[in-house]
């Protein structure tokens, strides 16, 4: 399809926490009239998008049903089927029931709920009181995990005045896995905010005992959208098979809506970015798709399909030419490792363990330390008390099927040469890594090493390019190779160093040792 010329957004509002920039291709919906103001109040919001209409519950699943609506959180489950579910219990549970939006989102790659929060916080709130009023549920729960969002929601529900049924907000831990379901009306509901392990729907036993409707923050604002359009006004964006627009966020730093079906290199020229190495899309249980594979790619469920890819909460990440595909792995793996919930050992245990592996393997561990990832990965492949484990593992998967040969030199101790500049972002503790090459242990204390430039043997076929952007340091022989494979690189020099490394046509330098 052809989609409409790029609309830019305003940037977002100053706060403590990472906000996104805002942008969209085509006539933007769920952002639309952020280009005048950059967050709309409830006068505001009415001017735009008028009065909510009423649904009963049947109006409610036959519009879910037309529009084919799936939660927007990364598991894509129909929303017609949820709130039937619901109803269906809440028919056993003498008509009690609660509403619950999703507004946690764990992974630094993913601002687009926060956006919404953000900017148009009464687009959720009015899907999400649209729903409770279709099933007669007593109680809408929104659940976030920024104090910034907190305040941005606390302040829309003042400016609704009292409404039945009652709105709040209610600020929870934030750590990745409380978004899960039971996590979440757990830590609605006063309890620790931590997935229960036990295979109970919130649909039938949720919010403080009661069949809950659980969605996230952009299905419910994709919902107060399509019930003023109608089905046939929200089909007109899209695919006839996927129709409506999505919410994106790109580089974990840019949220743009565009059309189902749109290409993904046209997303990523619109944030001024490329393919690079490659895109993980799908956030970090999602899966790296080729550069040659991006720029055919169209973000669809069906076409994403093709490359064993879903579109999960909608986080698109290029990976840049300039940083290291091994060590950014390694270092979202070991966030990962850090952010379970301590429940199961799979989870405390297994990924912790799979990263050091991981890390091991990347440093000069060997084609054996590979093999053992392989084995660490099986260990907590379907074994955990929610789906975290498993996503982990697929995302190291993922990578070390994308990245083969970096992974293998790096084994090998080659390394790359390359930094890990945090393309893929993480929170907490975890510093940005050094450049990831072979190491080994030092028999005895030492002062930290210089660094050292070097040639790898096997791969130099002495095109001398080295020696022109390096003068100084690497010295050519009278046949045109360098006369040393190992050169000590001064700190001044580094920056340049790093330079010949990226452009030498073998691949066959790069940096090794310092700190």
């Amino acid at each position: 399809m052809t989609a409409p010329a790029p609309t830019r957004m305003l940037p977002a509002l100053p706060g403590p926490e990472p906000v996104p920039t805002l942008a969209s291709l085509g006539p933007p919906r769920l952002l639309a009239g952020l280009d005048e103001m950059p967050r709309m109040d409830r006068v505001a919001h009415l001017a735009r998008h008028g009065s909510l209409p009423q649904l009963t519950s049947q109006e409610l699943v036959a519009l879910a049903e037309d529009i084919d609506l799936r939660g927007r959180g990364g598991a894509g489950f129909p929303f017609a089927r949820k709130v039937s579910a619901v109803l269906d219990s809440m028919q056993r549970a003498d008509g009690k029931g609660a509403i619950v939006v999703n507004g946690s989102e764990g992974e630094p790659s993913c601002l687009k709920d926060t956006a919404m929060l953000l900017h148009a916080p009464h687009l959720v709130l009015d899907g999400a009181l649209l729903a409770a009023d279709s099933l007669g549920a007593q109680e809408v729960a929104i659940g976030v995990t920024r104090t910034d969002v907190l305040h941005s929601v606390q302040r829309a529900i003042d400016e609704r005045g009292p409404v039945r049924p009652t709105l709040r907000v209610t600020l929870l831990t934030e750590r990745f896995v409380t978004g899960e379901g039971s996590a979440m009306t757990n830590g609605l509901g006063g309890g620790p905010g931590l997935p229960s392990g036990r295979k109970i729907r919130s649909s039938e036993r949720g919010l403080n005992g009661v069949p809950t409707l659980l969605s996230n923050t952009e299905t419910y604002a994709q919902l107060a959208v399509a019930a003023r359009l109608g089905a046939l006004g929200y089909r007109t964006a899209g695919l006839p098979t996927e129709p409506g627009t999505l919410l994106l966020t790109v580089a974990g730093s840019r949220v743009v809506e565009v059309p189902y079906g749109v290409p993904l290199n046209r997303v990523l020229a619109l944030c001024g970015m490329d393919a690079g190495q490659g895109v993980l899309i799908g956030g970090y249980h999602g899966t790296f798709i080729s550069p040659v594979d991006a720029q055919t790619a169209m973000l669809s469920r069906d076409d994403l399909k093709t490359y064993n890819a879903v579109l999960g909460a909608g986080a698109v990440l290029p990976l840049p030419y300039d940083t290291c595909p091994a060590g950014e792995t390694v270092r979202v793996a070991k966030w990962m490792g850090a952010e379970s919930a301590g429940q199961c050992g799979p989870c405390v245990l297994g990924l912790p363990a799979l990263a050091d592996q991981l890390d091991l393997a990347v440093r000069g561990g060997g084609d054996a330390a590979l093999d053992a990832v392989q084995a660490r990965m099986r260990a907590v492949e379907k074994r955990g008390a929610c789906s975290h484990p498993d996503g982990t593992a697929r995302f190291v998967a993922s990578a070390l099927a994308a990245f083969p040969e970096e992974f293998e030199r790096h084994a090998r101790g080659f390394g790359c040469g390359r930094p890990v500049t945090g393309a893929l972002p993480v929170t907490g503790h975890l510093p940005l890594l050094p450049s990831v090459t072979s190491t080994a242990a030092p028999s005895a204390p030492a002062a930290p090493p210089q660094e050292r430039l070097l040639v790898d043997w096997t791969l130099c076929r002495g095109h001398g390019l080295c020696a022109d952007v390096v003068p100084g340091i690497v010295k050519l022989g009278p046949d045109g190779y360098p006369e040393k494979a190992s050169m000590a690189l001064p700190a001044r020099m580094r920056r340049r160093a790093q330079l010949a490394v990226r452009r030498c046509p073998a691949l066959a330098l790069r940096v090794q040792g310092g700190n």
